[in-house]
C-alpha cells in the first residue's frame, strides 16, 4: 500500500463488527502505523435499504448500488489474483491480505444474493395481494429481470390453479376464512359493469354501495377499486 507516496509493508489483517474492516499493521519508514481499510459498506447498505422498507413494500431497485458492489468485487478479485502469483513466488507475507480480500468477496456475494432474494419474495407476495396485474407504482420500482420473473411466476401459478379439481381453483381467493358469504362494499372509483354468479350485471360507479359475494370482491378490494364497509 502507498501512504503519502511511500510504500508501506502491510501485514496481520483483522476482522470485526458486522462489516469487513481491515485493521492492518504497517511499517512506514521505520514507524509502525495502523491502516483501516473499509470493504463491503456498499453491499451492507443495500441490506439496510430493504430493512428500512416496511413489510410488503417494494423499494426501487438500487441498480447503481449493485453496480458499485460488483465493481468492488472485481477489483478485489484482480488484486487477489496478482498477490496470489506473488505469494507463489515466495512472498508468504501476502497470504493474510489475500484471505482478508477473499472474506470480503464472500461477504459481498452474500449481501447481493440476500438483497435480490428478498426482493423476489416481496414480488411474489405482491402477486397474491394485487393479482396478475401490478399497479404502475409497483412496476416502476422493478427491474426488467424482476418483471420477467414475475410474469413467469404468475403463469406457473395460473397453470397450477387450473389443474386443481374439476374446473380449477383460485387459491388467491378467501386467503382468510370468511365470516359471511356476502359483504357490503363501497366503490372508490368508476369501474364499469360487473357480472356476478347468477348472470346479473351491476354498474360499479364511484361512491356507490353494493351487497356482493365476498369471493367476487376480494380481488377488487386488493386493487383499491372497492372497500369493505364494516358495520
Amino acid at each position: 500500500y502507498w501512504l503519502g507516496g511511500v510504500e508501506a509493508r502491510v501485514s496481520f489483517p483483522r476482522f470485526g463488527g458486522n462489516q469487513e474492516v481491515g485493521l492492518c499493521c504497517a511499517e512506514l519508514e521505520g514507524a509502525v502505523v495502523w491502516v483501516v481499510i473499509m470493504f463491503c459498506e456498499k453491499a451492507i447498505e443495500l441490506i439496510r435499504e430493504l430493512h428500512r422498507a416496511s413489510d410488503g413494500q417494494l423499494p426501487a431497485i438500487n441498480e447503481d448500488g449493485i453496480r458499485q458492489v460488483l465493481e468492488e468485487m472485481k477489483a478485489l478479485y484482480e488484486q487477489n489474483q496478482a498477490d496470489v502469483n506473488e505469494a507463489k513466488s515466495g512472498h508468504s507475507e501476502l497470504i493474510p491480505t489475500i484471505k482478508f480480500r477473499h472474506c470480503s468477496l464472500l461477504r459481498n456475494r452474500r449481501c447481493i444474493v440476500a438483497y435480490l432474494y428478498d426482493r423476489l419474495l416481496r414480488i411474489r407476495a405482491l402477486r397474491w395481494e394485487y393479482g396478475s396485474v401490478l399497479p404502475n407504482a409497483v412496476r416502476f420500482h422493478m427491474s426488467a429481470e424482476e418483471m420477467e420473473w414475475f410474469n413467469q411466476y404468475k403463469k406457473s401459478l395460473a397453470t397450477y390453479m387450473k389443474s386443481l379439481g374439476g374446473g380449477g381453483l383460485d387459491l388467491t381467493q378467501d386467503i382468510k376464512p370468511p365470516k359471511s358469504l356476502y359483504i357490503e362494499v363501497r366503490c372508490l372509483k368508476d369501474y364499469g359493469e360487473f357480472e356476478i354468479d347468477d348472470g346479473t350485471t351491476i354498474l360499479l360507479k364511484k361512491n356507490s354501495q353494493h351487497f356482493l359475494p365476498r369471493w367476487k370482491c376480494e380481488q377488487l378490494i386488493r386493487q383499491g377499486i372497492l372497500e369493505h364497509v364494516l358495520s
